[in-house]
């Protein structure tokens, strides 16, 4: 297994364990994104500190709320190209930004949590923030 894999590994299984979707290439988003029933959150996930110290843990904790979305994806920015491609066209309108988290309610973007609301800031508080989108839009 080249380097790179072994690095990235753990952090691609911090998610996956939690049952979360990993698209990895254009096919995989596209299929995942044509799917516009119920509630959805595509979250982009980072090799850097913000995403291993406050938005992974985050999320993992706004899993645990009552309210969760029907389908849980992630695409995987700096390592799966195409597929974090594809996921940033599917929301245009939104600036690019790694890690982050994008809800959408019957196919439409509700909720967008970019980089700048998650550095610097605690695990708690990124999964309160997301569990306060969950309760909003997953209910």
């Amino acid at each position: 297994m080249p380097y790179d894999d072994l690095m990235v590994a753990p952090m691609r299984e911090e998610l996956t364990r939690l049952g979360v979707e990993e698209l990895r290439d254009a096919a995989d988003v596209s299929r995942w994104m044509d799917d516009h029933t119920g509630s959805a959150l595509l979250f982009f996930n980072s090799v850097c500190g913000c995403a291993a110290g406050m938005a992974r843990p985050g999320l993992a904790l706004a899993l645990q709320n009552a309210h969760r979305p029907n389908r849980v994806a992630t695409v995987f920015a700096g390592q799966d190209m195409e597929a974090t491609a594809a996921a940033r066209k599917a929301i245009a309108e939104v600036p690019p930004s790694s890690p982050s988290a994008a809800l959408f309610k019957d196919g439409q973007l509700v909720f967008f949590l970019p980089r700048h609301a998650i550095e610097g800031r605690d695990a708690r508080d990124v999964g309160a923030d997301l569990a306060a989108a969950f309760d909003r839009f997953c209910a």
